[in-house]
């Protein structure tokens, strides 16, 4: 079987959109699944919509990567979106025809410094992981290359600088992908203080604030990738050998954080593509937080004590789900402050991503962590919706009782504490911190148990017994459990 070329998808008569040769306008520091399921994607769309007729040119973070590969297949690959969408099972196939090449700078820095030269690139994509944007003050200038992304980017500046620092529109808008807050903002002080340590200069300095857009962003995709249990099977069927196929959900959703005038160069609404260019894209990081994850959080622990092991099979159960949409309706929507349209309008689009019938996304796997996770996600929710209502939210408060259930545990192993629910033991993950507190706390009354949860303001940043009501309420759903089990809880709930 032939490996996915240009030639030989010629030879197939291939009647999809392809773009053959363009200008390289984009250099993305990432090469893995993500960005090429997401970022590579709309820019596919937009060469293929709206005309951006742009090559992306990638470049792996880390010495291991897939430059080689990705260079066999002329940078070629297969993307298929697969998901459960209007009410249907759907699985979009789509080659993506945007990347030029990829460059490895561990094997030839100069390669990537040389892209400072083209007049044409005008953007810089990236996902180094959350742990990329970090200032490592050991990086030196003269490193080939700065072992840390901002210092390979500070380095790369530079070169651009010294290039055409007297040229107004030759700087960069910079698209920041990682899952950490004020992403772009992040990066941009990275660079500024290398650009400081090295003594780049007071002009290099206001080249990279006044020349250079440090984009915030906040991505929203669940990517697959490599889908390895299928590949022989899927290329047969494509008739050519793809060693890069990527798979993700259907659904896709880009917040950029900057000025109008990015539309002007990167032409997303008239592709037509779930892409928001806004001034602030905190409501939206905050909309997803509360709702998607604090979704998860909220019923996955309850769930999985009822007896479910996916996410997928608790969408199909009346009970469970009405329980996560009393929650995300009632008790979390009202507590946020986009239009309420939207806001529907996005929880909608969670049930039907958390229905996927292409993955598997076992509740054990989302339990990791749900000790902080429970703080960031839902507690928010709680306190806002008690200070606009002035009473405690029913779902919420019960989604505390079960996080209690679940990390009543009664034997620590290497690998986290053991709790049980009816037919098994199961492993609870989580700082050993928290393992340790739940351990001591095995064989407490219920009222006592509860109590102690509460105070520990190690957990919760502060004593959740001060919030009316909760601590009495959180007992009685916890001795409910006890009796009668979650799911019967939920079914109470749901009267």
């Amino acid at each position: 079987m032939k490996q996915l070329s240009y030639q030989t998808l010629k030879e197939q008569n291939y009647s999809g959109y392809l773009l053959e040769s363009a200008p390289e306008r984009v250099l993305q520091f990432g090469e893995g699944n993500f960005l090429r399921a997401f970022v590579d994607y709309f820019i596919d769309v937009m060469n293929e919509k709206a005309g951006f007729n742009s090559k992306v040119v990638l470049c792996q973070p880390i010495a291991p990567g897939l430059a080689d590969m990705i260079n066999e297949q002329e940078g070629l690959y297969t993307l298929f979106l697969r998901g459960f969408q209007d009410g249907q099972k759907v699985n979009k196939k789509r080659i993506i025809s945007c990347v030029s090449r990829c460059l490895n700078p561990y094997q030839d820095f100069d390669a990537v410094l040389d892209c400072t030269s083209n007049p044409d690139l005008r953007f810089i994509a990236c996902n180094t992981t959350e742990a990329g944007i970090a200032y490592d003050p050991s990086c030196q200038f003269s490193d080939i290359p700065a072992s840390s992304y901002p210092g390979k980017l500070t380095q790369f500046l530079y070169r651009r600088f010294e290039k055409f620092g007297t040229v107004p529109g030759k700087g960069f808008i910079i698209l920041s992908c990682e899952l950490i807050d004020d992403n772009g903002k992040e990066l941009e002080k990275c660079v500024l203080e290398y650009a400081k340590q090295w003594n780049l200069g007071e002009d290099f300095i206001a080249w990279v604030k006044t020349e250079n857009t440090f984009c915030s962003t906040l991505v929203d995709r669940i990517v697959t990738g490599y889908p390895r249990n299928e590949a022989d099977a899927i290329c047969e069927e494509l008739g050519y050998k793809d060693n890069l196929i990527d798979t993700g959900e259907i659904f896709g959703f880009w917040v950029i954080e900057g000025p109008q005038s990015i539309k002007e160069e990167f032409p997303v609404d008239k592709a037509e593509l779930p892409i928001l260019i806004t001034d602030n894209h905190k409501p939206y990081k905050q909309r997803k937080v509360r709702i998607l994850n604090g979704a998860h959080t909220s019923f996955v622990l309850g769930a999985y004590l009822a007896g479910q092991d996916i996410v997928r099979d608790c969408m199909n159960d009346d009970v469970i789900c009405g329980f996560m949409n009393k929650t995300i309706y009632d008790e979390i929507i009202p507590t946020l402050d986009l239009p309420q349209e939207e806001l529907k309008e996005f929880a909608a689009a969670v049930t039907e991503r958390f229905k996927n019938p292409f993955i598997d996304h076992a509740l054990l796997a989302i339990s990791l962590n749900s000790t902080s996770k429970w703080k960031a996600r839902v507690m928010p929710s709680l306190k806002e919706y008690i200070k606009r209502k002035g009473t405690l939210p029913s779902c919420i408060t019960a989604s505390f009782a079960f996080y209690i259930a679940f990390f009543h545990g009664h034997t620590m192993t290497e690998d986290g504490l053991l709790g049980s629910r009816p037919g098994n033991d199961y492993l609870i993950k989580d700082d050993q911190a928290v393992l340790d507190f739940y351990l001591a706390h095995k064989d407490d009354s219920c009222k006592g148990l509860v109590h102690a949860v509460c105070t520990n303001t190690d957990f919760w940043g502060e004593d959740l017994t001060k919030l009316e009501g909760f601590e009495a309420a959180v007992c009685t759903y916890l001795t409910q459990i006890n009796e009668n089990g979650t799911y019967a809880v939920m079914k109470t709930l749901l009267k």
